[in-house]
């Protein structure tokens, strides 16, 4: 007999949107909590940053989105579909604002806007007794409190919001300026600065340029020690540099190989740390390795103690994720109405473990639990198995494939143009 039950989903981005729409196909109750006034979460792009430019402070306003003004996706729009719900646009690598625009028209089409609470922040999450079988919501807008029981949880809060700023030799000494990448929006406060920006992943890249055409100096720290000191693509005023070694009072920044620069701001791209203040499980569900490690999770989505009635979605990254988060909706949906079972506790426990096993032995460190690559399409296979879904298609794991050796092959700065170009068939397709 299929179940009906009351569920809570916690946040309106990608993730809660299509989790609330798995949902109401299976005949399930939804509240859908969202803090902000308007739905699309970390793609909701705000001006405003928060007081404290390295997010430190436990006690400033906390702006949710971490957008630059300048962004655009790094997946082409085929990627960033939904397997039943097309993102049509003009780009191949769309700006942000088209994604919103995406999101906001998925929500129109299947109803969801109703099912959202605007301005409503979450503050508590407890099971009701020790099973977890019924849990409160604690729930707080600016005209009142309030407390309801749900029969489930998703947590659908992502995971780019909560900054991790780099520990260096001498930083608390140093009297430049710190910014974290959360609250870099435009480049106009750069202007004439010398600036080291501190990791080369997607978003360091892509800051790094975006200043360098307004600052004096952009020098980019990568976390490699055997980078020698060099121009960085065609800036006359961007270089690459391996990983600081120190930073002292006098403002200088020391790096590995020797070298050092007198720099007038720090701007740590340096990632992200998970974070759920409201969640509270009497130390069953915990968060570690600095913030990077959530767990125990089955798969990256439930907690077997908890299961199914407490689950996670958006929790790994890397790969095709917004059909990651619709399959990971799907198998919770159906879990919850009875259609799909999952393992016993003490089997999916042994599968966590035989899954940390592995990254040990494959020398991979523990803070990258939640990284699928390369197994990213062996993950979404095997969560569309457990629902009884056929494989994802084999043009998008080509698509996605191409992508990540385009960019590894010509570097992040270049691979979008490039592999246009290689692929103008198959997209006119």
């Amino acid at each position: 007999m299929v179940e009906s039950r009351k569920v809570a989903v916690i946040g309106a981005g990608a993730s809660g949107l299509v989790t609330a729409r798995e949902l109401q196909r299976e005949g399930h109750r939804i509240v859908v909590f969202e803090k902000s006034n308007q739905l699309g979460g970390l793609w909701a792009y705000n001006p405003r940053v928060e007081t404290d430019l390295l997010s430190l402070d436990p006690n400033r306003e906390i702006i949710h989105s971490s957008l630059y003004k300048s962004l655009r996706t790094n997946l082409p729009r085929q990627l960033m579909s939904f397997s039943d719900y097309s993102f049509n646009c003009a780009e191949n690598f769309p700006e942000h604002e088209e994604v919103l625009k995406f999101l906001n028209e998925f929500a129109k089409d299947f109803a969801i806007n109703e099912l959202i609470r605007f301005n409503t922040e979450v503050v508590r999450v407890a099971p009701v007794e020790s099973g977890g079988n019924r849990w409160i919501v604690e729930s707080k807008s600016e005209e009142l409190s309030s407390e309801d029981v749900f029969d489930s949880v998703v947590i659908c809060n992502g995971h780019h919001t909560t900054p991790r700023v780099a520990n260096i030799p001498g930083i608390h000494k140093w009297p430049g300026k710190q910014i974290h990448s959360h609250n870099y929006r435009v480049p106009v406060p750069f202007k004439d600065q010398i600036v080291v920006v501190i990791g080369d992943g997607p978003s360091g890249l892509d800051i790094c340029r975006d200043i360098a055409t307004v600052a004096k100096q952009v020098h980019l720290s990568t976390r490699s020690s055997e980078i020698v000191v060099s121009k960085l693509d065609n800036y006359e005023n961007l270089w690459n540099h391996s990983k600081i070694d120190h930073v002292d009072e006098s403002g200088e920044v020391t790096f590995l190989d020797g070298s050092s620069i007198h720099a007038d701001i720090i701007l740590h791209c340096t990632g992200y740390i998970y974070d759920f203040p409201f969640l509270e499980t009497n130390g069953i569900v915990s968060v570690n390795d600095e913030g990077r490690v959530v767990g125990p999770l089955y798969k990256h989505v439930f907690p077997p103690k908890l299961s199914p009635c407490l689950s996670f979605v958006s929790i790994p990254y890397q790969g095709i994720v917004f059909q990651m988060f619709e399959l990971q909706a799907k198998w919770i949906a159906q879990v919850l109405s009875g259609k799909v079972l999952l393992p016993s506790e003490e089997q999916m426990l042994a599968d966590i473990e035989d899954h940390n096993r592995q990254l040990e032995e494959a020398g991979i460190p523990k803070r990258h639990t939640h990284r699928l690559h390369p197994y990213e399409m062996e993950y979404m296979d095997g969560i569309a198995a457990q629902i009884g879904m056929p494989s994802l298609d084999a043009g998008l794991k080509e698509m996605y494939w191409s992508i990540y050796k385009c960019a590894r092959e010509v570097g992040y700065a270049n691979y979008r143009d490039l592999w246009v170009f290689e692929n103008l068939v198959q997209l006119s397709l």
